[in-house]
């Protein structure tokens, strides 16, 4: 990645525009906060104020990296979940392939702070988005970019598209299978080989593989028999293409799936012996929301649960709202909602208390968040709970994805408190 433009983060203004963010230090660069090491309990962060667990961001990452290389899988992983180049850097600096994305302004920002290979997970028919990709293929040689196709049509418009904008190197594709019901991609296998025929008689494409999601195919509670069959079917979809000469243009060849929630069933699939082909195989994982995981729907749901807790991922997001209300027995509303924290894969779960008092940082006991409003959160409150106005509680988040989007600046906390780092946001 490009240093530096990363180094040029340090160099953001901190004022008004970043939430939580303590007003006593307005005016100072991110670098100075930084250096400062600021307690995020003594030195003017205000709530609602969204934190990442450090030790558990170092955590995911080294876990996922030593997983991925245990099952000798080449990793890209999906960007789209904190749009953070800080955090790509550290992906990339424990050995991932490449970063993973989903729309032109994804595309920019990683090329903007020098993401080399990118995986772009969607069929790319935008005339100006494919113009700027085709000048800056040209303009870079060292860059490396494939993208879906999962249509006949979309193969003309890029077609088009791209020889308008007259660039000199082909847009590298892969052919996107679907499943009946799920999400992108064509239904079938025959439909795949009659699309590959399209990109390889295309002047401006070239068939470098095949790819797929499996994600909306089942839920790890349910029976993930069809997340087996339809990566079956996509080796056999890669063994078909390769058998009829489609990617003899190529020298290495892509095979592409994995959410956060079956990377086991991708593992297990795309072994070496399953996908010996005639040009060397790239296995290429893209889970992407483990970086943070979270306190409830991927807590559920990751295929890395270990007992053992140095073989399960941590939850790392955790948003601190203070109590601002108690208008009855049994109730009190907190100072977050709807535009601070996700809530469309489940309510927040309060973890901890920090009493206004000074008192002791205790467990949450006997609160539930019921309700959220757009900017309170309703909580219940047990007979034998204690919580005044003035408290702080923490709470932990389900869905990293809609978590970032809120929130510009986010300090990065050690288990003292001391805040090491801000992860700055490209929504």
């Amino acid at each position: 990645m490009d240093t530096a433009a990363l180094q040029q983060l340090g160099s953001t203004i901190v004022d008004w525009h970043f939430k939580g963010l303590p007003a006593a230090r307005e005016g100072r660069t991110v670098a100075e906060l930084t250096e400062a090491r600021l307690n995020l309990f003594e030195d003017g962060f205000s709530t609602p104020l969204l934190t990442l667990d450090a030790d558990a961001v170092r955590h995911n990452l080294a876990l996922m990296a030593r997983w991925t290389a245990e099952h000798d899988l080449a990793f890209a992983p999906h960007g789209k979940t904190p749009l953070a180049p800080q955090l790509y850097r550290r992906q990339l600096d424990l050995g991932a392939w490449g970063i993973t994305a989903a729309v032109p302004s994804h595309l920019r920002m990683y090329r903007a702070f020098g993401v080399e290979r990118v995986f772009f997970a969607n069929e790319l028919v935008d005339p100006a988005a494919l113009a700027w990709l085709a000048a800056e293929l040209d303009a870079h040689p060292e860059f490396r970019f494939a993208c879906y196709v999962d249509s006949a049509r979309g193969v003309e418009l890029m077609e088009q598209a791209l020889t308008a904008a007259g660039g000199r190197r082909p847009v590298d594709v892969v052919v996107e299978l679907g499943a009946q019901g799920a999400r992108t991609g064509v239904r079938g296998i025959e439909q795949a080989v009659a699309l590959a025929g399209a990109v390889r008689a295309s002047s401006r494409l070239r068939l470098v593989g095949v790819a797929g999601y499996e994600g909306t195919i089942a839920h790890p509670e349910d029976d993930r028999s069809a997340v087996a069959g339809f990566l079956a079917d996509l080796v056999a979809l890669a063994h078909r293409l390769d058998a009829d000469g489609g990617f003899a243009d190529t020298d290495e060849i892509i095979v592409s799936a994995g959410g956060s929630e079956h990377f086991d069933l991708v593992a297990a699939a795309f072994t070496a012996d399953a996908l010996k082909l005639g040009s060397p195989v790239l296995r290429l994982l893209r889970s992407g929301a483990y970086v943070t995981h979270d306190h409830l729907h991927y807590t559920e749901i990751t295929p890395l649960r270990s007992a053992d807790p140095a073989e399960r991922f941590r939850p790392a997001l955790r948003l601190w709202a203070q109590v601002v209300s108690q208008p009855e027995p049994g109730l009190a509303l907190l100072n977050a909602g709807k535009r601070d924290l996700p809530y469309d894969l489940g309510l927040p779960l309060p973890l901890l208390v920090r009493p206004a008092d000074g008192g002791a940082q205790r467990e949450a006991a006997g609160l539930t968040v019921t309700a959220l409003a757009d900017q309170h959160a309703f909580v219940r409150v047990a007979p034998d709970a204690e919580l005044a106005v003035g408290d702080l509680v923490g709470l932990g988040l389900s869905h990293p994805c809609t978590s970032f989007e809120k929130w510009q600046l986010i300090p990065e906390v050690e288990a003292d408190g001391t805040v090491t780092d801000y992860i700055r946001t490209f929504f």
